[in-house]
């Protein structure tokens, strides 16, 4: 997953859908390697509800998942939550450190 943008996109939109979220445009992107090791990935997959960005350091072992949705016209934070989830059980780090962020509201519901 840390290295074959392929594979990353695939599992990412595969989790998008088993979440009940839409997709609706992708782009995956495989950086070349450097003097400090090989490239790392960038996955994007937007969402109906906004979306989805993978970004892979190989050369440390380390991924950045960063899932959002709008919740315009429905709350889509549960949804937003299993993404995530499937995420980490995919890469199962050793390690997560978890932000989660509200992003004001529409009619009520928090973005």
């Amino acid at each position: 997953w840390l290295l074959d943008a392929t594979a990353l996109g695939r599992a990412c939109t595969e989790a998008v859908r088993a979440a009940g979220l839409q997709p609706v445009g992708q782009l995956f992107h495989e950086f070349p390697a450097t003097e400090h090791g090989p490239g790392g990935v960038t996955a994007t997959v937007l969402l109906a509800e906004s979306h989805l960005c993978v970004h892979t350091w190989p050369e440390q072992r380390g991924v950045t998942l960063d899932v959002y949705v709008c919740n315009f016209g429905a709350d889509h934070s549960a949804k937003a939550r299993a993404l995530m989830e499937a995420l980490l059980a995919l890469f199962d780090p050793t390690t997560v450190e978890r932000h989660a962020l509200q992003r004001g509201s529409v009619s009520g519901v928090a973005a």
